[in-house]
């Protein structure tokens, strides 16, 4: 594309001619460029570009989520909308205007933040009040302009101080305070204790007439002695006053002596201004009580403090995932409420716009395009390794992921983005010191590729092609890219430009490199950012494009947070690449799901009018919450009673026993289950086919509860341990699961003899699945396959019929936030869930599997393949109950927090106390 300013110049105008329309047509768009074309020549080539970028960006919306409430709260906002003068957000609405914000999106962004601020206190209400909420956004999706906008509007509704934490690095604190700088400030923070003239940026640009006091700059968190250089008291400002702090204890410790020695009055000795409290990444420290951990409780000990020390305070938890420990810390559900950072007042959910680049089109939808699986680590940069080991060559994984990362920047450059910034992610070690080195190592190899491109890329391709780094760069194209819109003659030129501002940093809180976006605003800041912790929570990598990620845990909170990645990729979507072990893939897509399935049941609550209350108790009874609540309580030396609902949910066996007596046992299981179907009218013989598959219709209970009794579960499948599974089931057997739907699962095609099984009295060909890497830590067990999930995709419309079908995907379709057309062309992945819904009886699964795995040795010998056959996993799709929901009943025992607890990261990287 080219970067002439006859291209810019018919953009911005068409644009602007536009921007009051909802949703312009192609063929409208393409009327005005062709207008203006005749002022300000472009190709034809060109002008197709510049439509598709306007078809884009006026087709992306976004919907305003919901909200649950409290029933005793007065609104107040709408009565008092006649006094309050916009000024904070009618100039931060401006900046967003300029930021490419389209009608649509602001339009909702105004609604939703008017709705959290109604569900604030009225600042001008007389006497002691406070409430408690929390804003549920996604991972990089804008919960930042979110909290800003709400921010601006408390200012003008008449909040006096606006107090935001903004996480437990200072590079994140300083991020942060730069953009409340843009958005709310209007002033360049890290100028105001200087003597040089102050610097107008961002909304102070657009109107510089009031300024917000600030007591943190960009540069400095709070101090006493900056607080006090200001020389008023916070009641005397005649403009709102803004803090950015870190969410450390010495800093919340410096921040209450400084209130309660020049602040607080009166005879309780309390600050008398209404306050705003934003927690950013409220699951992060504010109330994750660890065992062993008393930092964590210490600093939610001074959140509290910090709210209680005001007359009158409102706290807002901003968080990514609903899993959050606020709700499943306590021991008692009666703890859990009655704890001070619980969200008893309100819950607003956001919906991020249709161009969100979000976990379930990255690893649900799209996987095959964006991720890569590292598969060549171990020998050279293993998954797990000590704090003293010293990387000395990168896996082959890496190196294609780096050149990945130049052909992306010479892409854009050819698309007219030559000034944009582009970062790549490298989380590859949880400890500074291998950070630093594998810095090094990165470094080296960026600089042999710049050497190569500098000597031979102004040369031919054909005679350059023999350099082996030129050699290199085109097989990546030609894996990566060659399907892409753009040729290899379009991206060869641009090379040398790619790379040569490339820098690589290290983002540690030992390291020197900066991630400051802000001072390449104008030529953009190109970097390799190789870190831990620090590039895990909420820091944002501004044009991430290429992620290099390889770190070990399955928490949900760590691996969503780490997921930088998630975001906006404007024009260059189609470019982003992910590297990752399969198996992390597998727990993003099982997460994605999980969470998606929350929000559902938040959006089916509000329109039932549930309250923050009920939909805690979701939360804590959902089975995923097992591995928040194990994790909190693993130091405990308890085993764990944890409370969970079956209702509407799907188990399933995803480890299984080694053991060969085992294996036998649960072939057993099968054998007996066939023959108590056939004692009660179902024989095998007269099973229903359904693909490779064998269905059953209107099973009687007993066979199933039979089945789950004989079966011998591993003890890390916690979830489908058959005992309380079993009491599930016979408390409803009498009702709505008296009669079950069962598949027997196979395939239509056999890759080999070996796979046709008749353990059932007919011929079933076996699906085929490999054992997952964890068998070589542990043996004993055979997990099936990285991913976490044996049933394949789409199974629980097993059973439905095709107008139920229908309808489920009908009802996604409307509530499905689509519209926005995607880069890469695909039909909709509808998830289970929905086809769950519809379900009348229940359904149980039986897989007669063949498992394969390629066992390496540790001494690096030949690799050798084992094989086991026929052997037995299960699922059960479980329609939701009509009954008074009873939790079932699960003990996490050692064995289970050690199979997936016992090496979760624990990062090296934290701050001291400043």
């Amino acid at each position: 594309m080219s970067e002439n300013i006859a291209y810019t110049k018919i953009q911005i105008i068409v644009r602007t001619l536009l921007f009051g329309e909802s949703t312009p047509t192609p063929e409208t768009i393409r009327d005005h460029i062709q207008t203006y074309r005749a002022i300000h020549p472009i190709s034809d080539l060109d002008a197709e570009q510049l439509a598709r970028e306007l078809e884009t960006f006026f087709d992306v919306f976004m919907d305003v989520g919901s909200v649950l409430k409290d029933h005793s709260f007065e609104p107040w906002l709408d009565s008092a909308r006649l006094d309050i003068d916009p000024y904070y957000w009618s100039r931060y609405k401006s900046l967003l205007i300029k930021q490419n914000f389209n009608n649509q999106v602001l339009g909702s962004l105004d609604e939703v933040t008017d709705r959290t601020l109604g569900l604030l206190q009225n600042p001008l209400k007389v006497g002691s009040w406070d409430r408690r909420g929390m804003v549920v956004g996604h991972v990089q999706s804008g919960k930042t302009a979110n909290y800003t906008a709400l921010a601006c509007k408390a200012a003008d509704a008449g909040y006096k101080l606006i107090i935001v934490i903004a996480g437990t690095h200072n590079s994140l604190r300083n991020q942060t305070q730069q953009r409340i700088d843009q958005g709310f400030v209007g002033r360049d923070s890290s100028n105001i204790a200087a003597s040089s003239s102050e610097r107008f940026i961002g909304v102070g640009k657009i109107d510089p007439r009031r300024r917000p006091v600030t007591f943190t700059t960009a540069t400095k968190d709070f101090n006493k002695a900056l607080a006090e250089a200001v020389g008023v008291s916070l009641k005397a400002l005649k403009e709102p006053a803004v803090l950015v702090i870190k969410k450390n204890s010495s800093t919340l410790k410096n921040l209450l002596a400084w209130l309660e020695a020049h602040n607080a009055s009166g005879s309780r000795k309390l600050v008398d201004i209404p306050m705003l409290l934003i927690d950013d990444e409220a699951d992060n420290a504010s109330i994750n009580i660890k065992w062993g951990k008393d930092e964590v409780a210490r600093i939610n000990g001074q959140i509290r403090q910090l709210l209680n020390i005001f007359d009158q305070s409102c706290y807002v938890g901003y968080t990514a995932t609903p899993f959050a420990n606020i709700f499943i810390d306590p021991n008692t559900d009666d703890e859990m409420f009655n704890a001070d950072l619980f969200p008893e007042n309100f819950i607003v959910s956001l919906d991020p716009p249709t161009n969100y680049f979000g976990p379930t089109k990255v690893f649900i939808d799209e996987p095959k395009h964006f991720v890569r699986y590292i598969e060549d680590n171990e020998d050279l940069l293993p998954l797990k390794h000590k704090i003293d080991f010293f990387p000395t060559q990168l896996p082959e994984s890496l190196l294609e992921a780096i050149r990945t990362f130049v052909l992306v920047r010479a892409t854009r450059i050819s698309r007219g983005e030559a000034a944009s910034h582009n970062s790549m992610l490298i989380n590859a070690s949880r400890f500074t010191g291998v950070q630093e080195r594998l810095r090094n190592e990165v470094q080296v190899y960026m600089g042999s590729l710049k050497d190569a491109i500098r000597v031979k890329g102004g040369l031919l391709f054909s005679s350059s092609r023999h350099d082996s780094d030129i050699a290199d760069l085109f097989s990546t194209w030609s894996t990566e890219f060659k399907n892409g819109p753009e040729e290899w003659e379009d991206i060869y030129p641009h090379l040398h430009e790619a790379a040569a501002p490339i820098n690589t940093v290290s983002v540690n809180s030992g390291s020197a490199g900066k991630l400051n976006y802000f001072e390449h605003e104008k030529s953009g800041l190109n970097v390799i950012a190789v870190g831990g912790f620090s590039l895990s929570r909420g820091l944002t990598l501004e044009g991430l494009s290429v992620s290099y990620f390889l770190r070990n845990s399955s928490m949900y909170d760590t691996l969503l947070q780490m997921g930088r990645w998630f975001g906006y990729r404007i024009g260059y979507e189609d470019l982003c690449r992910i590297w990752m072990p399969e198996e992390a893939a597998g727990w993003y897509a099982h997460i994605a799901e999980a969470v998606e399935e929350l929000r559902t049941d938040l959006r089916n609550m509000e329109r039932v009018g549930a309250t923050p209350r009920e939909f805690g108790l979701k939360v804590r009874s959902h089975p995923d919450s097992l591995l928040v609540t194990a994790r909190n309580r693993m130091g405990s030396g308890k085993r764990l009673a944890v409370r969970i609902g079956l209702s509407n949910k799907f188990v399933e066996t995803t480890t299984l026993r080694s053991d060969g007596a085992i294996l036998e046992r649960n072939r057993e299981a099968v054998r007996l289950l066939v023959t108590d179907l056939e004692a009660l009218g179902h024989g095998i013989l007269g099973a229903e086919q359904d693909g490779g598959s064998l269905l059953m219709r209107s099973v009687p209970a007993s066979a199933v509860m039979l089945f789950l009794s004989n079966f011998s579960n591993d003890p890390a499948s916690l979830l489908s341990e058959s005992g309380p599974i079993v009491n599930y089931i016979q408390e409803r057997a009498a009702a709505e699961l008296s009669h079950w739907d069962v598949l027997f699962v196979g395939v239509n095609d056999a890759p080999n003899a070996r796979s046709r099984t008749n353990l059932l009295g007919r011929e079933l060909i076996c699906q085929q699945r490999t054992v997952g890497d964890r068998y070589s830590d542990n043996p004993r067990s055979l997990p099936i396959g990285n991913k976490q999930r044996v049933a394949g995709r789409g199974i629980e419309k097993t059973g439905l019929t095709d107008s139920q079908i229908l309808e489920a995907k009908q009802e996604f379709d409307r509530t499905k936030h689509g519209g926005g057309k995607s880069l890469i062309a695909r039909a909709v992945n509808y998830p289970d869930r929905i086809f769950r819904k519809k379900r009348d009886r229940p359904l149980l699964i039986i897989h007669i599997l063949e498992l394969t795995a390629n066992l390496k040795p540790k001494d690096g010998g030949t690799s050798e393949i084992a094989s086991w056959t026929d052997v037995i996993a299960w699922g059960i799709s479980f329609p939701e109950t009509n009954l008074d929901e009873t939790l079932t009943e699960y003990i996490v025992n050692k064995t289970w927090i050690e199979e997936f607890l016992s090496d979760q990261d624990s990062d090296d990287d934290e701050e001291d106390d400043v």
